[in-house]
């Protein structure tokens, strides 16, 4: 069976045996259930030991906060994805503070400008292709080294977007995958 038909065949069943849980969620209203009830967002990394494990080590559960992911975080400008993603939270969705949260172990730190190149091209991406991106593939991947240093970067960088209003307190965190435990690392006053 191919996984996208698993993932179909367990999204069937677990509809026709929906958990308690979630059928509170059937009745709600849209409007306000788009909104954070903490009035928060996460950007953190796409790692996939963070799935259903960040979230209730926070101690948030379903409509708490928005969360954002991006390959370890990262934020490469004042209007990159993760930004624009970060403004609708703020101007649309009533979100007050933004946490950076970082990961122990991110896979990132390994990842460089030429690994990510000799295994486009092994994919058969062109050449010239690569060329095109090949300064902000540098800026990106050969810039990330350090998993805290990563989200002080990142927070610095959103403190300083002229975009996001001076009243958006923007924290800064560390997660290890393993344990749970959870580090401050740039507290947003």
């Amino acid at each position: 069976m191919a996984l996208i038909d698993e993932i179909l065949a367990t999204n069937e069943h677990f509809c026709a045996n929906l958990p308690e849980e979630y059928k509170a969620y059937e009745h709600e209203d849209p409007h306000d259930s788009k909104i954070p009830k903490k009035h928060l967002a996460i950007l953190t990394c796409v790692d996939a030991r963070l799935v259903s494990y960040l979230e209730p080590a926070l101690g948030l559960k379903r409509g708490d906060a928005k969360i954002i992911k991006t390959v370890g975080n990262c934020v490469t400008g004042y209007f990159d994805t993760a930004v624009k993603s970060l403004l609708v939270t703020i101007y649309e969705l009533e979100v007050r503070e933004i946490a950076v949260i970082g990961h122990h172990h991110c896979g990132m730190q390994a990842t460089t400008s030429e690994s990510l190149t000799k295994a486009m091209l092994s994919r058969g991406i062109s050449p010239d292709a690569i060329k095109m991106v090949e300064k902000e593939l540098k800026d990106w991947a050969d810039g990330f080294r350090d998993p805290e240093q990563n989200v002080r970067d990142v927070v610095k960088l959103l403190r300083e977007d002229p975009l996001i209003p001076k009243d958006v307190k923007i924290h800064g965190l560390l997660f290890h995958p393993r344990s749970g435990q959870l580090t401050l690392v740039d507290k947003g006053e």
